[in-house]
């Protein structure tokens, strides 16, 4: 269960938790959308929009709003289940959302200076730990279904096999 964000300092997008902090690092947003860092360097190189920013140490520093834009990319992709090229599209149709001006972050409320830093921690932990758990499901699965189709191949070569034998 996730908390309301006013009392851990985030912001919520539907049920995805946003840390209050300016720039993220790749496998923070990887971990924050459950998916492999080279799926977000793939998004970058199909959606124009997507242009995180670079550190000197070229590596990828994203702001809340491409975190937004990829969380809508992955909707788009895995819910709504269209192609790449239709994803786009409907990007492009759908009118942006600007941030406000000033600073991003909202300003901090009583909840939000009462809450723990230890609480905002585990609470980013956890949902990393969430998010590594649903992969590891989702290659079971595939791993499962791989095997069940090995299973009932070599069923099928085994009763071949018996058939040949018994009318041999």
């Amino acid at each position: 269960m996730l908390l309301p964000s006013a009392l851990f300092g985030g912001r919520m997008s539907d049920d995805l938790l946003i840390p209050d902090k300016h720039l993220f690092k790749i496998g923070e947003v990887a971990d924050l959308l459950a998916v492999r860092p080279h799926v977000l360097r793939y998004w970058e190189s199909e959606f124009a929009a997507l242009k995180p920013r670079k550190s000197k140490s070229n590596q990828r520093l994203y702001r809340r709003r491409d975190i937004e834009l990829l969380r809508e990319i992955k909707r788009l992709l895995y819910t709504e289940r269209l192609t790449v090229a239709g994803a786009r599209k409907r990007l492009r149709e759908k009118p942006a959302v600007a941030e406000p001006p000033g600073d991003p972050v909202p300003a901090t409320s009583e909840a939000t200076q009462a809450a723990p830093k230890e609480l905002v921690a585990r609470v980013a932990e956890l949902e990393a730990d969430l998010g590594r758990r649903r992969e590891e499901t989702r290659r079971l699965r595939v791993a499962l279904r791989d095997g069940l189709a090995d299973i009932q191949r070599l069923a099928a070569e085994g009763r071949r096999v018996k058939k040949e034998s018994d009318g041999a």
